[in-house]
């Protein structure tokens, strides 16, 4: 089974002629991958030089969501950046399995090639939004190919997975991608959306919605309750935060939550909100190279 058409078509066309130029480059940088046992062809954004680094995006997000921070990172480390299961740019075939399980059988798959193909023995891995959880988990299978890790905003590291009821979960998907929706869910997520949310953004926001099955699968992730509770216990690796003080995406008791389990080790940026790596993604860049 080859990628679907539909969303390869989706991507050649983003690297000629998305608003943003970083969208265009790094829209150009996919490459299908071949992972067995899984069927079909899956997207990872590859650049860079350099120790290996895997990128995890967030919930109903994609790669593109890195454009600002790879740039800085690529001239030393290579960059892997693959869509998770079930979102961005990945098949989606009508009664798949779309769940944190799934997500995590696929980033298993993903982190393998990986290695093989870079020739390291272990990677660096950064994960925003949900992608942090994802991290959290991969990183406590998968301990000694893990080098460390750098959470962005992190979400899903407490409390108890919350499934959505049937009939509720596709009525949420269809909800989530009315464009009035995206546009204010895409204007929370920064801290100054006055100034930095306008037609570039939005178009990214919301491409990977054009890709067959995405309000299907979004709707039976949603049914499985998604990532909660991920961050305990803590995975032997080094393990950083960095957040935003204007961050309204992630509530209070989520950001305490965080606090207990990793107190000293999180930067909180001034003038910042839930997406560190595009807000201030020079910062971000200097962090992690510290």
């Amino acid at each position: 089974m080859q990628a679907p058409p539909q969303n390869r078509a989706l991507l050649e066309r983003a690297s000629r002629t998305l608003l943003d130029p970083l969208g265009q480059r790094l829209a150009a940088a996919v490459q299908w991958w071949q992972l067995p046992p899984l069927a079909g062809e899956w997207p990872v954004a590859v650049l860079g030089e350099g120790p290996p680094l895997l990128l995890l995006h967030g919930f109903d997000s994609s790669h593109l969501e890195f454009r600002r921070l790879a740039p800085l990172l690529a001239p030393q480390q290579q960059l892997f950046i693959p869509d998770l299961h079930g979102f961005g740019f990945c098949p989606r075939p009508e009664g798949g399995r779309y769940s944190p399980a799934a997500v995590l059988e696929h980033l298993e798959r993903v982190l393998e090639a990986v290695l093989q193909r870079s020739g390291a023995a272990e990677v660096g891995l950064i994960g925003a939004s949900m992608g942090g959880a994802a991290a959290m988990e991969l990183a406590r299978r998968r301990p000694e190919q893990v080098e460390r890790l750098l959470l962005l905003a992190p979400a899903g590291l407490s409390g108890q997975p919350m499934p959505v009821p049937p009939l509720l979960d596709q009525l949420g998907a269809r909800f989530l991608g009315l464009p009035a929706i995206r546009r204010g869910l895409c204007r929370t997520a920064f801290a100054q959306p006055d100034r930095d949310v306008g037609p570039a953004e939005l178009e990214i926001a919301s491409l990977h919605l054009r890709c067959p099955n995405w309000a299907g699968a979004l709707a039976t992730f949603a049914r499985s309750g998604g990532f909660a509770g991920s961050g305990s216990p803590l995975p032997p690796q080094p393990v950083e935060v960095i957040w935003g003080r204007d961050d309204r995406i992630l509530s209070r008791p989520q950001k305490q939550a965080v606090q207990s389990l990793l107190g000293e080790r999180i930067t909180e940026l001034e003038g910042c909100g839930h997406l560190p790596h595009i807000d201030q993604p020079a910062t971000v860049a200097r962090l992690w190279h510290v």
